[in-house]
């Protein structure tokens, strides 16, 4: 991985992930060929996009001294709980912040699942009260670490908001170069790869990676928790701020940042009907488990550009699986209304 060379990293993931195709799921849909880019099999703590931006994300803390990680994120949140796995795996102390972002879930939402897993790896979890509060959050975090650093500890901060470095996304850098040579050994003409973009780092840096190297493929994002609008503008800063890192300057433009919302609603993970038929017809078709706060809107958004004629027939998709499984648990009612499709 040439691009982030110079850049400060630790060794997390599994990678390659590998890169399937998903041939019931494909002929269900109709003429299109589906491939899988497994990076819920990254390892970490059941695995999933994060274990790529943590290593840099804790390159960058250890290069600096620190010996505590803190960071924010959903009562679900996959981060937070690969944060903490990565944490115990290198012998760094660990503090994290959950935020309620999803209104009015029973009390299994937040003691299974990520919440679970979390306790069971021994966190020192705090709680923010405010879900759409970025910039608060990382405040909060902030002030924790001053308080930290008045008895002696050297802590380091992974923020949540637009506002900083993006380091993590870095990792997305690499996994792009990774991709082009499956691609390549694999004789793969890919049109297109589709990508949950949440806080942007994991979309961002497949694409300044893709554009970085010359590629054409589109990268098309599916709002997990903002409005397309919203989104485009803060993917296509992130990632002209990444391309400025790895030495491409300019190499992204505005309409690089193709945004879908169309699964989104009624908000940050919440399930629709969509969202519902991608969850299952991933299980059903290929075994495949899809979470609802962020594959599976991701896959529903993408059934519905195929059903919408966005792609042509015969076209090659990569679907980028982030993971997020251990979410399922934290929603009993999902299996229910599957059980009675």
């Amino acid at each position: 991985m040439m691009l982030t060379k110079k850049f400060p990293k630790v060794t997390l993931a599994h990678t390659p992930t590998p890169l399937e195709p998903l041939p019931n799921l494909s002929k269900a849909l109709g003429d299109i060929n589906i491939y899988v880019k497994r990076d819920d099999c990254t390892g970490l703590a059941m695995g999933g996009n994060k274990a790529r931006q943590l290593e840099f994300y804790i390159g960058d803390a250890l290069a600096k001294g620190a010996d505590t990680l803190l960071t924010t994120g959903a009562v679900q949140s996959n981060h937070v709980r690969m944060t903490v796995a990565a944490a115990r795996k290198l012998g760094l102390d660990v503090e994290v912040q959950l935020e309620k972002r999803v209104p009015d879930r029973e009390a299994i939402y937040y003691e299974s699942g990520n919440p679970l897993l979390l306790k069971l790896m021994g966190a020192t979890i705090h709680y923010y009260p405010e879900g759409e509060d970025e910039e608060g959050a990382d405040r909060a975090l902030e002030e924790r670490a001053e308080a930290l650093r008045a008895v002696g500890k050297k802590p380091h901060v992974i923020p949540l908001s637009g506002n900083h470095t993006p380091f993590g996304a870095l990792g997305y850098v690499d996994c792009a170069e990774e991709l082009l040579e499956q691609f390549a050994e694999q004789n793969l003409d890919i049109a297109a790869i589709v990508v949950p973009s949440g806080s942007a780092g994991t979309h961002a840096g497949l694409l300044a990676g893709l554009k970085a190297r010359g590629s054409k493929i589109a990268v098309h994002g599916v709002c997990v928790r903002r409005d397309q609008y919203a989104q485009a503008q803060r993917v296509y800063k992130k990632a002209c701020v990444v391309a400025e890192m790895i030495g491409y300057p300019s190499c992204v433009l505005l309409d690089d940042a193709r945004l879908d919302d169309r699964s989104l609603a009624p908000g940050y993970g919440q399930l629709n009907a969509v969202t519902r038929e991608a969850i299952r017809m991933c299980a059903e078709h290929e075994g495949v488990l899809l979470d609802p706060t962020y594959t599976g809107k991701a896959m529903a958004g993408l059934i519905q550009m195929v059903r919408d004629g966005v792609f042509a027939a015969g076209d090659n998709i990569v679907f980028l699986h982030t993971g997020g499984a251990p979410a399922l648990f934290a929603y009993p009612e999902l299996v229910e209304k599957l059980a009675n499709h």
